[in-house]
Formats: C-alpha cells, sequence, structure tokens
C-alpha cells in the first residue's frame, strides 16, 4: 500500500555506501528528502542525483536532509551514482528492504513512456551511460519529503523512470509552515 501525506514514515536503519549510519530517527526535527532509484549506473537516475547535489546548498539552508536508495550493491553505487561528490548519504538496498516499507513500484508501461526517452536523451548528453543493471530495471522512481516530526509532507511515485518530485513542490511544501515536535522538558 502506498504511502500517502500525513502519514507517519516508515523508520529505518542503514549505513551509507561508506558504512556510515544512517537512520529516520536521527534526522527526526529536520525536513528529509528520501528519494528512491532505480540502480547505481542508470542515466536517469545520475541525471536526477546530480540535479540535487546542485540544488542541495539551498535545500541545506532551508533545514533539508537528504537520503538517496538505490536497488544496486554499495560497490556499484560507489562506482558509478557515488563518483560524484555528494553532500547527502547514499544507500544500498539490494534486498529491497525499503523499497518495500516504502511501497516502491515497478511498471513496464512506465519505461515505455514518452518522457522517459526524452529524459534518456537528455542524460546520456549529460554523459551519464548506462552500465550494468543490479535488481529490477523497471523501478520507478519515488520521493517523500518528510516533516521534522516524522510525517510524510509529500510523496510522489513515479509515472515514468524520470518522474520525480520537483523541486519547486519541494520550495512549495518548505513555504508552508509544519507543526515542529514538541519537545517535554
Amino acid at each position: 500500500m502506498r504511502i500517502q501525506a500525513e502519514q507517519r514514515a516508515p523508520d529505518f536503519q542503514a549505513v551509507d555506501v561508506f558504512g556510515s549510519p544512517v537512520s529516520l530517527q536521527a534526522l527526526q526535527g529536520r525536513m528529509v528528502l528520501l528519494s528512491f532509484y532505480r540502480y547505481a549506473s542508470c542515466p536517469l537516475c545520475n541525471l536526477r542525483v546530480r540535479d540535487l547535489r546542485e540544488a542541495a546548498p539551498g535545500l541545506a539552508a532551508a533545514g533539508v536532509a537528504m537520503v538517496g536508495v538505490f536497488q544496486s550493491d554499495a560497490a556499484s553505487i560507489r562506482r558509478h551514482a557515488g563518483r560524484m561528490p555528494l553532500p547527502f548519504p547514499l544507500v544500498a538496498d539490494p534486498d529491497m528492504v525499503l523499497y518495500r516499507s516504502y511501497a516502491v513500484e515497478r511498471s513496464w508501461v512506465a519505461m515505455l513512456r514518452w518522457p522517459t526517452l526524452v529524459a534518456a536523451v537528455r542524460a546520456l548528453a549529460a554523459g551519464f551511460l548506462p552500465g550494468r543493471i543490479d535488481g529490477p530495471v523497471d523501478r520507478t522512481p519515488a520521493d517523500f519529503l518528510i516533516g521534522p516530526d516524522g510525517r510524510v509532507v509529500l510523496a510522489h511515485y513515479g509515472r515514468h523512470l524520470d518522474d520525480h518530485l520537483p523541486l519547486d513542490a519541494i520550495q512549495a511544501a518548505l513555504a508552508t509552515p509544519v507543526p515542529r515536535p514538541v519537545l517535554a522538558g
């Protein structure tokens, strides 16, 4: 069942591709953009990671932490998506534990949609070449903007392979007041 806005985001504990711990609980009190991708050498995924890297200073200034999840193993992520210097962690989930927790979907139809082809041309022109496919090739992207209280502010399930939560939608959500957790004591 898809995750919906206002629902508590499923907690997770993982390690990033360099062995550092990553958990939703450790990020509580901040907005979190949790993004799910396909495999580490996916040109469309790497184009989005690059776009988030460029947007990271503004998002960080707004108090947003980012975490990216790939269905590849850590070595493959370091070799491809992780070769770009990133200000946010990438998590390997080859066993699809997080994908199942967040109900990230697969769709052969999504692969055949026109925007996927257009985005593939953009990614190739940017120098992102395809490589080994780790896991399902038909995985669609998903993004979740999670509030400081651990509740989902925005849930976005991609309709095609380049369909991510638009950065302007994230900015609009950041401009809307989000209740802060009340700390006892």
